[in-house]
């Protein structure tokens, strides 16, 4: 399930490969595997306990979602990243998730009403910590503003669009995991809106928040200075 996307604990039914990939992918997103950095079989192999087999399959997975760059008979490197990049993943996401969130105001219901508010509540609690010590938990980080995110569009009903978006929010939400730290109470105070305008399903006033949240995380990535 995508609220469990980075999740990296094993789950029940999972093979070797599922445990594996999920890691690896979000050790790229979350950084602890740099851009440019050479991708050793043989290393991965120690590291996440699968074969040289399974991790060419993950690795030629990672490609086609563009976190990682084959270089045919020289192996594989964590995707490298650009000032152009940052701007085109920012302008796709608002795209998508501006669609998506139209979508779901028109047709979520209770249910997915209480799913934000869950969703907003866990971040909310890991914000505010981060507003106190802002390198405590900036790993969670990610994967809680994913849950948000993802909770407010998730009654689209569109799957489609729903796994482009969420390949789009990896390859964006590694940008801010470069930036190693937190942009502060402007973003918690973000979400908070967010929230409730999407709870009173305000599509208009929901859709120009967002446009403007991820537009202010493209200039806090920028400013950090720690891409490029």
């Amino acid at each position: 399930m995508e609220e469990f996307r980075f999740d990296t604990a094993q789950r029940d039914g999972d093979t070797i490969g599922d445990f594996a990939y999920r890691r690896l992918r979000s050790h790229i997103v979350n950084g602890q595997l740099q851009p440019g950095q050479k991708l050793k079989l043989d290393h991965l192999r120690d590291v996440y306990g699968a074969s040289v087999t399974t991790l060419r399959e993950i690795l030629n997975r990672l490609a086609v979602e563009e976190l990682v760059t084959a270089e045919g008979q020289r192996g594989f490197r964590v995707s490298g990243v650009s000032d152009a990049e940052l701007h085109d993943l920012a302008d796709l996401r608002t795209l998508l998730e501006s669609h998506a969130l139209r979508q779901s105001i028109r047709l979520g219901d209770l249910d997915w009403e209480a799913a934000v508010v869950a969703a907003h509540y866990k971040l909310s609690v890991l914000e505010r910590r981060l507003m106190q010590d802002r390198e405590s938990v900036v790993e969670q980080w990610v994967a809680c503003d994913w849950g948000f995110h993802n909770a407010t569009i998730s009654a689209c009903r569109q799957p489609v669009l729903m796994r482009t978006y969420a390949s789009v929010f990896d390859r964006f939400a590694r940008y801010h995991m470069l930036a190693l730290n937190f942009r502060g109470e402007g973003v918690f105070r973000d979400h908070v809106a967010l929230r409730d305008l999407v709870i009173e399903r305000r599509a208009d006033e929901a859709v120009d928040l967002l446009t403007r949240h991820i537009q202010s995380g493209v200039e806090h990535i920028k400013s950090s200075g720690g891409f490029g």
